[in-house]
């Protein structure tokens, strides 16, 4: 067939509201279903039934928007002014680093693709319609709106339905809606304000038949559908740089004016002097190249890199690299409950029988777990009338246990997996039992019911609903032995119903009967078991890790499609709220709310229930306008688009679907929320490793510019020329800069609340350690510089000409060149000692540890060290970097100097640090 012409508008209608016979008149259709022709014309008017992905902007064009940053212009012109002059080897680290953020920059731009590929993948090939009045199968991508699709168990939907027709019908919507059990479906008629998950008379594309069959009308394909829907919100969510690279553009375009500014001072004082125009210029480049931190780009990379692979390890697989330091920064996590926050295994937790209240234990499908009366364990083995209990509900069940791995209805698995903790095996008790009858479980009925050959007798098991089994009672079997169902008994009963709901525990009765023929009623006279009370429970060590959250500063927020009352027990467990009433928030509450209301109130709510896509969206754009960074985990189709929203989107990788993970930032290999508390210590640890080498090469940069700044104001030659700039670059920015990147973490760095969102780059404990340290630094070098070059015989306010028609006489060349050598090396060995004073950012380098506590850093500073020892004593390097040999007494005048400012900064650190803790 030919493809057909652009998609047009499907109408928009309340269909759940609407008969299924008034539904089937709207869309032109009947039972039969359409005929092939009416098929293929309509496939011509809405299209393919696929998620269509929105026209992307060409690979040229996002490549070229990777270098629209002025700082990344800057940095571009430096690299071709510094190659038109002849500085060859700066020139090309320059392009190197700008293209390699290029290229991470254009990876990224295809996060969007990615996700809407991913949902492609969830809908099913191929589907089951009626057309002419006959079933056949076709591609899925075919349905049109007034088809009629037959779904069966196991099957996944393809299109978005109003069913017509169901059978025992569940359908799990989990991925979509957040809802923790499979959906009962039903044909009935819904009122227009039902929310999206109680639209019981609807099927989605891409949930899945758990159990029972049914048939339903195509009313959406492709993008209008509610995953399509979705999908739309993924495209139309604008990616966000992370605050590190917010804060790097404002400051980028801060300091470029600074830099502009000072080398048009330098540039023309020194011409005003009489200095070359051209050695002038390229004084002007190689203080341009000192004052941008050129390497900062690659370091923080490079950092982000190392700290990438170190969450790896601890199960957080980071798939966007800013989003390393955006972690660190955290102060809201948004989580989902199901599959999150909770095993998303359905539990047995508390049993009825024999007037007991037993407590059953065990993690999720584990089949390891133990039976409590009143504080004390149970002989499950010789407790009859438990064991009558779970066995007959293991007999009255269709879900099988493969391992841990469920296969079938979580309520039935859970019964399945209670009943192994005691010993009971599905395959032991059916060859006992063989069932030989089954009334399947509906919506109608809340109850199902199977019989089986018991010797030459028969039993029948039957389970549901409490309040429904009750009435099919007429005795209970307690104490050994049965007797009349009073209704007293019944009452009590009840009441025992209404404890265990009231824990968020969903309830079912277990009853029995025995006849000596096969019954016609099978359901009526049945003899009442006991109850048992099962909930989804919380992950191992979920509530600890939020109460790390608390101490962090970080609030934990619970976003679900379940119901109030679930979420609210669960959040009661896990310790997120204390009163229910004041802290939770329903959907229908949430719509009724403006988003300036909510932004108001959002601060005092923990847990929202009932919720749909587009309000987790409307909740994370509220904690936004309270500067809050935001981070959003979650596993299902549902989550996508909040995923992408959050300043970090945190998928789940065992359980997470493929949309939810290629929309996310981070992926948790084991889904466990303790991994999303490492990953967090993990970011701010790298983010303060960031600030350590920014303060780092900041202080060291600002050094130099002041020197050459300073220098030319007090009427000096230049105190280091464009070759030793670059060569101190080279040295002092690389490997050190680096080794901060990796330096050790805090011991507070979970006790600390998360840094303001508003703090800029140049926070006041970093302008005073610039300020301190440059200062120290340009007085230190220039000090040097001067006083040797006086106590060579130079005379304050001579110029010094290296070469051309005007050259300096040879002693005073020498004079000079000893005095950069001095000044030079002084830099250097200021810088290496200088990289010691950011390894504690609030604090000494004593309570960090000491020097020795990052050895990478001190084998970095003897590299860089070694290396200007060679530029120094290596005579064929002389000329190309103005250097002579320098004495013992010159090393100890450079070192005692270097080594002063290190323990001025030290003492000021230390008295800071003290007043600090006295005021908190």
């Amino acid at each position: 067939m030919d493809s057909p012409t652009k998609a047009i508008s499907q109408p928009d209608i309340s269909w759940h509201a609407l008969g299924f016979e008034d539904a089937l008149g709207k869309l032109g259709s009947t039972p039969k279903g359409l005929s092939q022709p009416e098929a293929e014309r309509r496939l011509l008017q809405y299209g393919f039934n696929e998620l269509q992905q929105e026209k992307p902007k060409s690979k040229i064009r996002i490549f070229i928007e990777q270098f629209r940053e002025l700082l990344v212009i800057i940095l571009i012109a430096a690299a071709v002014i510094s190659f038109a002059v002849g500085e060859f080897i700066d020139a090309a680290v320059i392009i190197v680093i700008v293209i390699l953020d290029g290229i991470l920059g254009f990876v990224q731009e295809y996060r969007a693709e990615k996700a809407i590929e991913a949902l492609k993948k969830l809908t099913s090939p191929e589907t089951i319609v009626i057309r002419d009045g006959k079933e056949q199968k076709i591609l899925s991508k075919q349905l049109v709106p007034g088809d009629i699709v037959a779904l069966e168990e196991g099957s996944r939907v393809p299109a978005d339905l109003r069913l017509i027709e169901v059978v025992s019908l569940k359908i799990d919507e989990s991925s979509l809606t957040g809802e923790s059990f499979p959906v009962e479906k039903k044909p009935d008629v819904f009122s227009e304000d039902t929310p999206l998950a109680d639209r019981k008379n609807l099927a989605f594309m891409s949930s899945i038949v758990t159990f029972g069959r049914g048939k339903g009308v195509v009313i959406g394909t492709g993008m209008h559908t509610e995953i399509g829907r979705i999908a739309h919100l993924i495209q139309s969510t604008v990616d966000e740089p992370t605050p590190l690279q917010k804060k790097l553009a404002v400051f980028g375009k801060h300091l470029t004016y600074i830099i502009l500014g000072i080398i048009a001072i330098v540039i023309a004082l020194g011409i005003l002097r009489g200095n070359p125009i051209i050695d002038m210029f390229i004084a002007g480049i190689a203080l341009a190249v000192a004052a941008i931190p050129e390497g900062l780009p690659a370091i923080v990379t490079i950092t982000l890199a190392l700290g990438l692979q170190k969450l790896t390890k601890r199960n957080a697989i980071v798939r966007k690299l800013p989003a390393v330091e955006t972690l660190g920064s955290v102060s809201v996590i948004c989580s989902d409950k199901t599959g999150t926050l909770t095993k998303d295994e359905m539990t047995i937790t508390r049993i009825y029988c024999n007037s007991q209240k037993i407590l059953v234990t065990g993690k999720g499908y584990e089949t390891h777990g133990s039976f409590y009366q009143d504080k004390k364990i149970m002989d499950a083995a010789n407790d009859r009338q438990l064991r009558m209990l779970l066995s007959y509900g293991t007999l009255c069940n269709n879900a099988k246990l493969d391992g841990s791995t469920l296969i079938g209805d979580p309520t039935e698995g859970a019964i399945v997996v209670a009943a192994s903790k005691a010993g009971i095996t599905r395959e032991l008790i059916e060859s006992q039992y063989p069932r030989i009858g089954e009334v399947p479980f509906s919506s109608e009925r809340k109850m199902m019911t199977t019989v089986h050959k018991s010797g030459k007798s028969f039993l029948v098991c039957s389970k549901g609903a409490p309040e429904i089994m009750l009435e099919k009672c007429d005795r209970i079997y307690d104490s050994g032995k049965v007797q009349k169902l009073t209704p007293a008994l019944t009452k009590k009963m009840l009441d025992l119903n209404l404890e265990m709901t009231g824990r968020a525990l969903r309830v079912l009765a277990v009853t029995y009967n025995e006849t000596p023929e096969r019954p016609k009623e099978p359901e009526e006279g049945l003899i009442f078991l006991g109850l048992v009370g099962m909930i989804d429970p919380p992950r191992e060590g979920v509530k600890e890790e939020i109460a790390r959250c608390r101490e962090a500063g970080i609030k934990a927020v619970m976003i679900t499609g379940d119901h109030k009352n679930t979420a609210v027990a669960v959040a009661k467990q896990i310790g997120m709220i204390q009163d229910g009433s004041d802290s939770v928030l329903t959907g229908a509450e949430l719509e009724k709310i403006s988003e300036d209301e909510l932004v108001k109130m959002v601060e005092d709510i923990h847990v929202y229930a009932r919720v749909n896509p587009e309000q987790k969206v409307k909740i994370l754009s509220a904690f936004k306008k309270r500067n809050h960074i935001v981070a959003m985990t979650g596993d299902g189709v549902n989550d996508a688009p909040a995923l992408k929203r959050a300043d970090i989107g945190v998928a789940m990788g065992i359980k997470g679907t493929d949309v939810a993970k290629e929309a996310s930032d981070m992926v948790l290999a084991d889904d466990n929320f303790a991994s999303i508390v490492a990953a967090v210590e993990g970011g701010r640890h790298i983010y303060d490793n960031i600030n350590k080498f920014i303060r780092y090469l900041l202080t060291s940069n600002t050094g130099e510019v002041l020197i050459i700044f300073l220098g030319m104001l007090l009427g000096m030659p230049l105190p280091l020329v464009a070759i030793q700039l670059l060569w101190v670059n080279l040295v002092t920015d690389g490997l050190p800069a680096l080794a901060l990147g990796v330096d050790p973490a805090g011991r507070d760095i979970m006790k600390r609340p998360p840094r303001n969102p508003k703090e800029h780059i140049l926070s006041r404990d970093m302008a005073i350690a610039i300020v301190m340290i440059a200062g120290m630094m340009a007085a230190g070098v220039l000090w040097i510089f001067y006083t040797t070059l006086v106590d060579q015989g130079w005379t304050p306010g001579t110029p010094i000409f290296l070469s051309g028609p005007n050259q300096s006489p040879d002693w005073l060349i020498h004079a000079y060149k000893y005095a950069l050598t001095m000044s030079f090396t002084a830099v250097v060995v200021f810088e290496m000692f200088n990289v010691f004073n950011h390894r504690n950012l609030k604090g000494t380098l004593i309570a960090a540890g000491g020097p020795l506590a990052n050895r990478k850093l001190v084998l970095a500073v003897l590299i860089s060290f070694g290396l200007q020892l060679i530029v120094i004593y290596i005579p064929a390097l002389d000329a190309i970097f103005e250097t002579v040999e320098l004495s013992l007494n010159d090393w100890i005048k450079i070192l005692s100097v270097s080594f002063a400012a290190l323990v001025v900064f030290q003492m000021k650190q230390f008295i800071t640090s003290r007043k600090r803790s006295k005021s908190s």
